[in-house]
C-alpha cells in the first residue's frame, strides 16, 4: 500500500524518516513516499485534492483553522511533537538592545507564517510576563537569519534546526524560550489526514501509527539516532544536529494536550467555535 507523505525540513519530522530508514513501513506492508514542503499551508490544496495523503508534522493550527473553515475536514492520525525547552526560542542580534521580552513591544518580530503557532504560543508568554506585543513579520524559517543581520527584523522566532543554526552562524543571543511557561510542553504538529482518506483506509493508517510509534520508540532509547537523521533530510550539518535541542515526541495521543491549542486558539480569537480534538483522532 503506497502512503503519500508531505514533510517538512524540521526535526518534528524525525520519525518519519527514521520508519523509512529502518524499514519501519515495509515491515508493516507500506511504500512511503515523501515530498518535501516548506510550510505546512502548502499541502493544504494537495491534500484537499487527494495529490498526497498525509502531512507530517502539520501545523495544528492552520489544520484547525481549515477544519473550522470547512476547507478540510482533518483528522489526526499521530502526534509529532511537543514542545520541549530550547528547542524553539527568540532571538536578537548579540548587540541588540533589545535585552527583556518587555523590549520587544512594537518591535519587528520574525515568525515562519502569521496568526499561527508561533505568535500563539508567544503570546502567552507575553500575557504571563504582562509585556506588550511585538509586530509579526512573516518570514520562512531558512530565511529568518539573513533577515536578522540585515536588520529587517528586530528579533526572529525560530525553531530547530534554524534556531541553533542562526545562534552559530550569527552569534544570535537568546531572548526567551518559546517553549517556557505557560506553554511548556504543549502539543505543536500532528501527522493530518482528511476524514475521507482516513474512512477509507483505516488498516493502512494503523500499519502507519505502528511504524510511527516503534520509531518514538527507537529514538527515544537513543536520540542519537534523530541527530544522525537529520543532516539527511535538512541543512543542519552532522556537526550541528549533535548540539540541537530536540523536541519532545509523543509515542501516544492525547487529546486533552491537543485541546491546549484549540483552547488557546479560541480565547486568541483564532477560532470562532470550540473544536474537540478528541473527536478527530484516528483510533
Amino acid at each position: 500500500m503506497t502512503v503519500r507523505v508531505a514533510a517538512l525540513p524540521l526535526v518534528d519530522c524525525a520519525m518519519v524518516y527514521i520508519a523509512q530508514e529502518r524499514g519501519l513501513f515495509e515491515k508493516e506492508g507500506l511504500d512511503v513516499r515523501i515530498t518535501q514542503i516548506q510550510q505546512s499551508l502548502q499541502a493544504l490544496p494537495a491534500l484537499s485534492k487527494g495529490q498526497i495523503d498525509m502531512v507530517a508534522s502539520a501545523n495544528y493550527v492552520t489544520y484547525f483553522q481549515a477544519h473550522e473553515q470547512g476547507t478540510l475536514d482533518i483528522r489526526i492520525v499521530a502526534e509529532a511533537i511537543r514542545a520541549a525547552p530550547k528547542m524553539m526560542d527568540v532571538l536578537v542580534p548579540k548587540d541588540s538592545d533589545i535585552k527583556t521580552v518587555a523590549d520587544l513591544k512594537g518591535k519587528k518580530l520574525a515568525v515562519n507564517v502569521l496568526n499561527n503557532v508561533q505568535s500563539l504560543t508567544f503570546n502567552e508568554i507575553l500575557a504571563e510576563q504582562g509585556a506588550g506585543a511585538p509586530v509579526y513579520r512573516q518570514i520562512p524559517f531558512p530565511q529568518m537569519g539573513a533577515a536578522l543581520e540585515k536588520g529587517q527584523v528586530d528579533a526572529v522566532h525560530a525553531v530547530e534546526p534554524f534556531d541553533s543554526s542562526i545562534q552559530d552562524e550569527l552569534g544570535a543571543r537568546v531572548l526567551v524560550d518559546g517553549s517556557s511557561a505557560p506553554v511548556e510542553s504543549i502539543p505543536l504538529s500532528g501527522y493530518i489526514a482528511t476524514e475521507q482518506y482516513a474512512a477509507k483506509n483505516a488498516k493502512p493508517l494503523a500499519a502507519f501509527q505502528r511504524a510511527i510509534k516503534a520509531a518514538v520508540k527507537i529514538a527515544a532509547e537513543d536520540p542519537s539516532i534523530v541527530r544522525d537523521i537529520l543532516p539527511t533530510y535538512t541543512k543542519v550539518s552532522a556537526e550541528q544536529a549533535k548540539e540541537i535541542d530536540l523536541p519532545a515526541y509523543p509515542p501516544t495521543m492525547d487529546s486533552r494536550q491537543i485541546a491546549r491549542i484549540t483552547d488557546l486558539m479560541e480565547k486568541q480569537g483564532m477560532l470562532k467555535k470550540p473544536i474537540d480534538p478528541a473527536t478527530l483522532l484516528v483510533k
